[in-house]
């Protein structure tokens, strides 16, 4: 895959292990972390399945409808199993209620979230968590050749971004957007909104907290959208897709004062 960056093996482990640093670190969001590293663990198995199947990319279907395959669905039992246990009690519940459903009933609602805006945030919570370790191998398998892309959305899912990253480059840093379904990364203008493209700086504000200064809200006044930014130059050690969850407080901070996420997390945040 020519992207203009080399695509790097998702590093499960990586993950895992930053959710319990940030747990300690920040008391507030331990509970979400520790749910998020038991997602992770879990999503993992799936990425190793699909590894040890040899799956591939079908260049010429979307990805979204490449998702739903013996790999991921064989597991949606355990995952309702592990949300039952371990989950926040509105999803322990949702779980309990989906563990009397039929693997038919579970393959419709995979397939109904494996799309963009599929259904209500609770069964969409169960098929992310099912099929973002899918994506996220069929992308990484994948030959779509995006170098110089620029785009608002992934150029090899079609998905919303997640969020944006910050890397150095020079002696500044580069942006680029993370996409929320498969995790593909790909550059993007730093002074431009992912959602309706404005590009007037005084209308594309930035907000951060002392809390977690690496991490910050980027909004625009135009759209009242945001995403939230992780900078590596400011700290390298973070892993971006979790460094964002354990920012929850930005996200209360965005909705009180009248933004919507461009796309809420895994974790509905």
């Amino acid at each position: 895959m020519n992207n203009g960056r080399d695509m790097t093996r998702p590093d499960w482990e990586k993950r895992i292990r930053r959710a319990r640093e940030l747990a300690a670190q920040y008391p507030a969001a331990a509970e979400v972390l520790g749910f998020y590293g038991e997602i992770a663990a879990f999503q993992r198995e799936i990425f190793v399945a699909a590894a040890a199947e040899n799956l591939h990319a079908d260049p010429m279907r979307p990805l979204g409808e490449q998702l739903v395959r013996p790999a991921a669905l064989g597991r949606f039992p355990a995952l309702v199993e592990l949300v039952e246990k371990k989950g926040p009690a509105g999803l322990a519940q949702a779980a309990r209620e989906l563990r009397q459903e039929t693997p038919d009933e579970w393959r419709a609602l995979l397939i109904k979230n494996s799309q963009p805006n599929g259904s209500d945030l609770t069964h969409r919570f169960f098929a992310r968590a099912c099929l973002q370790p899918m994506a996220e191998y069929l992308a990484f398998d994948s030959k779509v050749q995006f170098s110089g892309y620029s785009g608002p959305l992934c150029p090899v899912c079609g998905d919303k971004p997640q969020l944006s990253v910050l890397r150095p480059e020079g002696d500044g840093g580069k942006r680029s957007l993370v996409c929320s379904c498969c995790a593909t990364e790909w550059d993007f203008r730093r002074i431009l909104c992912p959602n309706c493209a404005e590009e007037d700086h005084g209308k594309l504000p930035r907000f951060s907290a002392e809390d977690f200064p690496h991490v910050r809200v980027e909004a625009c006044e135009t759209c009242k959208r945001y995403l939230k930014s992780v900078d590596l130059t400011t700290n390298g050690l973070a892993v971006p897709v979790v460094d964002e969850i354990a920012a929850a407080p930005l996200d209360l901070w965005a909705a009180e004062h009248g933004y919507q996420k461009i796309e809420l997390n895994l974790m509905g945040l």
